[in-house]
């Protein structure tokens, strides 16, 4: 504990210099610091640790929560996973992987593609649009798909579907999941938006829309503005969710993304579109609105 000491008092000495200084080794310090976090969680150990993660995700700023933790053991220090991922949420340490990023919408087809039917209009209730989309999901060594549907009046996600392959089944299943939670015989006038990706211009998908009398809305070639509300949505999935953990296995992917959907987002998670309120509950009144 007297080194603990001495390197508070002394700030400008380096550990490796006051080691020497104190003639204890480094890797006993270490092994102190792990067992008295162990058992003094909250404590002036948990400066030392933080200081320990901070220099290394300063040397290595695309290390993620897990290599850190490997460093550390490395290093002599014991910690749970679980503790180094606290403390880089709290200092703001996880860092955004910047790497090569798949291109999720082909909009170079033969199909045919649908104007912008939703452009200036006016969204008063549910089931009136429902929006798409497609987005990437980075694993430790692949990437994996995630097609999304919303209500764009309760901005709810009411169909999602993850896979491996980006092809027209991966939104279809999301198509699926919308229709078995929200479809009547009595909804009229629904449309469904899209980019024109050739996923959403194939004939599978046409006909699945068309079947169920859903008119077809795409936006502008090459421009997302065109469906902002579901970019939105993807780009607070990726921040609150993907960028916070390290997904090892599709498995790890698709249990954590499908909490996060339905037990965070749309009940959750307080939407100022919304005036500050989750989207179930957004939805709960206005359908109790409906009635009155």
């Amino acid at each position: 504990m007297f080194i603990q000491n001495y390197l508070s008092s002394e700030r400008e000495i380096s550990l490796s210099h006051a080691s020497q200084l104190l003639h204890v080794n480094r890797s006993s310090y270490y092994q102190w610091v792990s067992h008295q976090n162990h058992h003094h969680s909250g404590s002036t150990c948990d400066l030392a640790l933080r200081d320990m993660v901070q220099k290394i995700a300063v040397e290595f700023p695309r290390y993620g929560y897990r290599r850190i933790t490997i460093e550390l053991k490395r290093q002599g220090v014991l910690v749970n996973h679980k503790k180094i991922l606290r403390l880089m949420k709290e200092d703001n340490l996880l860092c955004v992987k910047k790497r090569f990023k798949p291109v999720t919408t082909d909009s170079n087809h033969g199909f045919s593609v649908y104007p912008n039917l939703i452009k200036d209009l006016d969204i008063t209730q549910l089931n009136q649009v429902w929006a798409s989309d497609i987005t990437y999901i980075q694993l430790s060594h692949d990437f994996i798909y995630l097609s999304v549907i919303l209500d764009l009046f309760s901005r709810r996600c009411i169909g999602w579907s993850l896979g491996r392959s980006l092809d027209t089944q991966l939104t279809l299943n999301a198509l699926d999941m919308a229709l078995q939670t929200r479809w009547n015989d009595t909804m009229m006038g629904l449309i469904h938006h899209s980019d024109q990706g050739v996923q959403y211009a194939s004939h599978q998908y046409v006909e699945q829309l068309k079947t169920h009398n859903i008119q077809i809305s795409m936006s502008r070639k090459g421009n997302p503005y065109d469906n902002a509300f579901v970019e939105s949505f993807i780009k607070t999935l990726k921040w609150e969710e993907v960028y916070l953990n390290e997904y090892e296995t599709y498995g790890d992917a698709l249990n954590n993304i499908g909490t996060f959907i339905d037990e965070v987002y749309n009940r959750k998670r307080l939407h100022s579109s919304l005036e500050y309120r989750p989207p179930v509950e957004f939805e709960q009144e206005a359908n109790l609105n409906s009635i009155a």
